[in-house]
């Protein structure tokens, strides 16, 4: 029999770890449980065979006979989430003690995270808009401090096109959670699900693993380069910080700094961002996607 966990690696796509995880909060009833639950299928042959999404439990009659009640309701479910599962990130957490608003859904649990299920004492799942991993972290560290030790992965969701599935990515994070000893909290930041699968590249980057005050550091200045630059001033920053010519880049970056207003040109000035290597500069823009936009008047 599938446990909740085991239907959560089924997941294909970002889209069905979101469905999955609604069905498990609203729907229990939904997933077969113990020995009285739904029929096994027959083994796999030219004329039958058993569910083909979780190859255990027995087709239905209606609409399709491909899939058990359980996954045809997941799929379905699926198609209407593709939009929200692109805009969404994961976490997998792996923790001393689990973090209190989990359990009391209280915070900001309680109106923006997407998907939630909880492994054991240890173990959480989160899903939620990537835009929000900066408040949700704030809000962790607040509540906890230095008393919350472990380590949180962040990574995106797959699409259907993508080679790896969702449960393979979120099994490759369990592989991952017991790299570091427990002595504080520290973040893995994975831009894409395909770094899961050989992380070694970008851990050697120094642009894997960070302290969570750290990273929190980081979300920031993304957070104020996006507000303070313009999309089109990025776009000609990213190709500017890419010139391989060192004097093409001296005749440009003069130019480009012309364009900007005093205050840009300071906060750029005071970060040295010109000998920054490529490597944390891809970082800044990978982050960029992470965080809103600050209020300016």
């Amino acid at each position: 029999m599938l446990n909740s966990f085991d239907w959560l690696r089924r997941s294909r796509t970002g889209a069905e770890l979101l469905a999955t995880l609604e069905y498990l909060k609203t729907k229990p009833d939904l997933f077969p449980t113990g020995p009285a639950g739904e029929e096994i299928g027959p083994p796999h042959s030219a004329l039958d065979g058993p569910c083909q999404r979780c190859w255990v439990y027995l087709r239905s009659s209606s609409p399709r006979r491909n899939y058990c009640p359980s996954c045809q309701a997941i799929l379905s479910k699926a198609r209407k989430l593709n939009k929200h599962s692109r805009q969404s990130i994961v976490i997998w957490g792996f923790v001393n003690h689990l973090p209190k608003q989990l359990w009391t859904g209280e915070g900001f649990y309680a109106d923006h995270t997407l998907g939630d299920y909880v492994h054991d004492e240890h173990r959480f799942l989160l899903m939620m808009r990537r835009r929000e991993l900066k408040t949700w972290l704030q809000e962790l560290v607040i509540y906890h401090g230095a008393d919350l030790r472990g380590l949180i992965q962040i990574f995106p969701t797959t699409g259907a096109r993508q080679g790896a599935s969702m449960g393979d990515i979120l099994c490759r994070a369990v592989h991952h959670e017991t790299r570091f000893s427990m002595d504080q909290l520290r973040v893995r930041f994975f831009s894409a699900p395909h770094q899961l699968l050989k992380p070694h590249t970008r851990d050697r980057q120094g642009l894997l693993t960070f302290e969570v005050s750290e990273f929190l550091s980081l979300l920031e200045m993304a957070a104020v380069f996006r507000t303070m630059l313009r999309p089109e001033e990025q776009d000609s920053f990213y190709e500017l910080m890419n010139l391989e010519d060192t004097r093409e880049e001296q005749f440009y970056w003069g130019r480009f700094m012309g364009l900007l207003n005093q205050e840009t040109k300071d906060m750029l000035s005071a970060w040295r961002i010109r000998q920054w290597p490529k490597h944390r500069i891809e970082l800044l823009y990978e982050l960029v996607e992470y965080v809103a936009f600050y209020q300016t008047h």
